[in-house]
C-alpha cells in the first residue's frame, strides 16, 4: 500500500479523540479510519488472524499506535475514568482484533486503584484463546500497574498463581513476561519468587509458557535467571521438575540449556 501520510494520521486521530465521550460514534468512526489504510490489493475479504479467532482489518501498526498516543491524555484524565472505561467496554464488545487492542490499552491507562480494572482483565483474556494476543492483552492492559503499583501487580501474580487457581497460571506467566520486558518494573527478584512455586511445579500444560518466561528472563538477566533455575531444581521435591526442565530445555538458550542438563544429571533419581 502506498506510504502512510503521519499528518493526516495524526488528523485522523485528534478526529476521532473528539468522540471519546460517545463510544458508538467512536467506534464508527474508527472502524472507518482503520479500514483507510488497508492494502486491498493483498486481501478480498476480512480474515481472522490465525488462532485468534478474531476478524482484522489488517492495519499497519502505526495507525493504532498514533491513535493511542492521541488518546492517552484523555483515557489516563483520573476525572474521565468512567468514561475511559465505557469506551473501553465498548471497543471490546466491537470484537475486532484492533478494537480488542485498543480496549486494552485504554484499561492500561486507567488508575490500578480504579475496582473495575482486576475483573475486566480477567474477564477479557479468558475470551481470548491465542497466546500471544493474550500476552499483548495482558502487557497493554496493565502498563499503569506495573509501573505506578508494582506491589498490586506482584499480589495480583499471587493470586492468579494460587495452587487452585491453574487455569489463570498461563495469564499470569504472560503478564510476568510484559513486565520482565518492561524498563519500568525493577522488582524482578520479587517476581521470581512469585513465581517460582509454579516454576517448580512445571505441569505439562503450561510448559511451552514456561519456556517462553525462562527465554524472557534469561535475555534481561543471565545470572539471576541461571541462580533462578539452579533454586528451583536444587529446593524440587519431585522428580517431575527435573524431567520437565530436561524435556524445556532444548528450547531455552545453550548457557542454560547446558547448566539445567548439568544439574538434572547431578540429582540423584529422575523418572521419564
Amino acid at each position: 500500500m502506498p506510504s502512510i501520510d503521519l499528518a493526516r494520521l495524526r488528523k485522523q486521530a485528534l478526529r476521532l479523540a473528539e468522540f471519546f465521550f460517545v463510544p458508538e460514534e467512536f467506534a464508527r468512526n474508527l472502524n472507518a479510519v482503520l479500514d483507510s489504510y488497508v492494502n486491498y490489493t493483498i486481501r478480498t475479504r476480512r480474515r481472522s488472524r490465525p488462532g485468534a479467532n478474531l476478524p482484522t482489518h489488517r492495519t499497519p501498526a502505526v495507525v493504532l499506535s498514533q491513535i493511542q498516543q492521541e488518546l492517552a491524555s484523555l483515557a489516563s484524565d483520573p476525572q474521565n475514568a468512567s468514561a475511559t472505561l465505557a469506551l473501553a467496554d465498548h471497543l471490546w464488545d466491537e470484537g475486532w482484533l484492533e478494537t480488542r487492542l485498543l480496549a486494552a490499552f485504554l484499561l492500561g491507562q486507567i488508575s490500578p486503584d480504579e475496582g473495575p480494572l482486576l475483573a475486566r482483565i480477567t474477564a477479557w483474556t479468558s475470551q481470548v484463546r491465542d497466546v500471544e494476543l493474550r500476552g499483548r492483552l495482558l502487557d497493554l492492559s496493565l502498563l499503569r500497574m506495573r509501573k505506578e503499583t508494582p506491589d498490586m501487580f506482584l499480589q495480583m501474580l499471587g493470586e492468579w498463581l494460587r495452587p487452585e487457581r491453574t487455569r489463570y497460571w498461563s495469564d499470569a506467566i504472560r503478564a510476568a513476561m510484559a513486565a520482565i520486558t518492561d524498563p519500568s518494573f525493577g522488582n524482578l527478584p520479587a517476581l521470581m519468587e512469585a513465581l517460582e512455586p509454579v516454576v517448580r511445579s512445571a505441569p505439562a500444560t503450561i510448559q511451552l509458557d514456561l519456556e517462553d518466561l525462562l527465554n524472557a528472563l534469561f535475555a534481561v538477566s543471565p545470572t539471576e535467571t541461571t541462580y533462578f533455575v539452579r533454586q528451583v531444581l536444587t529446593d524440587a521435591d519431585s522428580p517431575m521438575t527435573a524431567v520437565a526442565f530436561r524435556r524445556m530445555s532444548a528450547a531455552l538458550p545453550p548457557l542454560l540449556r547446558d547448566d539445567i542438563r548439568e544439574l538434572v544429571r547431578a540429582r540423584p533419581s529422575s523418572a521419564e
